[in-house]
């Protein structure tokens, strides 16, 4: 108990953390439970197209007379499901690679780590273009798209991380014990590199949502579902004329990803080694 009230305490003491991670809550909000508080279908087109914000609608029509507001809403629990499980995924694969490199070495490590290079070679955001349209644009394919596109850069931190904890003292003690290779690669050694890869993957949330509204700002975007890129992307056509259907959802990424990012930097404040009290 006494470090997890450490670590909180450490956490508040960074106040635009603190402002961040109250955003994120808010907007988790919004995503979950807006769609109870306002159940209109975004698709449905209930009004006159270009009707402006604060008149029969609280943030006008679309082109095509469909609710912003609702999708708004619905667009925000898409971008953040999209984000947090690519991120997720991301991380699964990139932490399970690095250890393996990071722990064993030699050859195992070569090959591991060619592969990660040739990923990191290739533009992630043309990369994830290019297996959206091959596997045509849907939710799943999405996620997974960005999660391929993501996880190199957790798979070398990783790594890093395994090869400076590998000779340390107490994992020699735990090969001499006897301990499994399994037992000390999860047990011993990825406690200790975790932090750092926690850090990294939730700013990878924030990377993900952008390259989400990247894909759906390019017509890649599931159709079935409405978000805050594909609403950029509907909007595109009437920007001189009417700039706050684009305006909206532009802002609410750039609050979400700048919120993501406040709240990134406090949980590293939070579990830096070095910046803890002696």
């Amino acid at each position: 108990m006494n470090a997890f009230a450490d670590f909180f305490r450490r956490f508040a003491q960074n106040r635009a953390a603190v402002v961040g991670l109250v955003v994120l809550i808010v907007i988790s909000l919004v995503a979950f439970v807006g769609p109870f508080l306002y159940p209109v279908d975004p698709f449905d087109m209930i009004g006159r197209p270009f009707m402006p914000p604060f008149g029969d609608f609280p943030l006008g029509t679309d082109v095509s007379g469909r609710d912003i507001l609702a999708g708004v809403i619905h667009g925000a629990s898409v971008s953040l499901i999209i984000g947090v499980v690519a991120s997720l995924c991301a991380t699964v694969v990139g932490v399970a690679l690095g250890a393996l490199a990071g722990y064993y070495g030699g050859l195992i490590d070569d090959v591991l780590m060619r592969t990660t290079d040739f990923f990191l070679t290739i533009p992630s955001f043309i990369l994830a273009v290019v297996l959206v349209a091959i596997f045509s644009p849907s939710l799943f394919s999405i996620t997974a798209a960005i999660a391929v596109v993501s996880w190199p850069s957790v798979a070398r931190l990783t790594r890093g991380e395994f090869i400076a904890q590998r000779e340390r003292e107490y994992v020699q003690a735990c090969r001499a014990l006897g301990m499994p290779t399994w037992e000390i690669i999860v047990v011993q050694l990825l406690p200790n590199a975790l932090p750092p890869v926690v850090v990294v993957s939730t700013l990878m949330v924030a990377t993900a949502i952008l390259t989400e509204s990247g894909l759906s700002f390019l017509g890649l975007g599931d159709p079935n579902l409405v978000s805050w890129g594909y609403m950029i992307g509907v909007a595109r056509t009437a920007l001189r004329t009417a700039w706050w259907m684009a305006a909206i959802p532009g802002i609410l990424i750039v609050v979400t990803v700048m919120a993501i990012n406040l709240a990134g930097e406090g949980l590293n404040d939070a579990l830096n080694p070095k910046l803890r009290p002696r």
